[in-house]
């Protein structure tokens, strides 16, 4: 029996490589941006956003939202907390649980913050498309973030 390796076509393949080569540079840019503008990793904007949309969370919860482990989040949030950034309460019902909140200076940081995140987004992605290409875009990724995350746990 003869060994058939799957192959793509050009077309699979050119739209396969332009997705790994954003997912993998656009975190970077973002990261470099955020620690240059306001002292902050990509991922501390997006648990800060979270947190300003949705409100507090179990500590649980935030992970799922976030995508993140529980321990790299619980790090995280450390920090968070020691630049004042987040609260951490305990939960009434279950004081084994922890609450995490934005404080005031959380969300000052983050709302700071997004001006020049988004211009950012903006120079390297929105601007660089039509809006039938966005509005392509959009309609290509919805459904495969919705196969990855079918319960929609991500994001607020």
């Amino acid at each position: 029996m003869e060994f058939s390796v799957p192959r793509m076509d050009p077309l699979e393949s050119r739209a396969w490589l332009a997705v790994i080569g954003t997912a993998e540079l656009l975190p970077a840019a973002l990261d470099a941006q955020l620690q240059a503008d306001a002292g902050m990793t990509h991922f501390e904007f997006i648990v800060l956003s979270v947190l300003h949309q949705s409100g507090p969370q179990r500590l649980t919860d935030l992970a799922t939202m976030t995508n993140a482990t529980l321990p790299r989040l619980s790090k995280v949030v450390s920090r968070l907390t020691a630049r004042g950034l987040v609260a951490r309460t305990a939960v009434e019902d279950d004081r084994r649980a922890v609450s995490v909140q934005l404080t005031g200076a959380g969300r000052r940081t983050l709302v700071r913050a997004v001006p020049r995140h988004i211009a950012l987004v903006r120079e390297l992605v929105i601007d660089r498309l039509t809006p039938v290409q966005l509005e392509a875009l959009a309609s290509a990724l919805e459904p495969v973030v919705a196969t990855l995350d079918p319960q929609r746990r991500f994001g607020p």
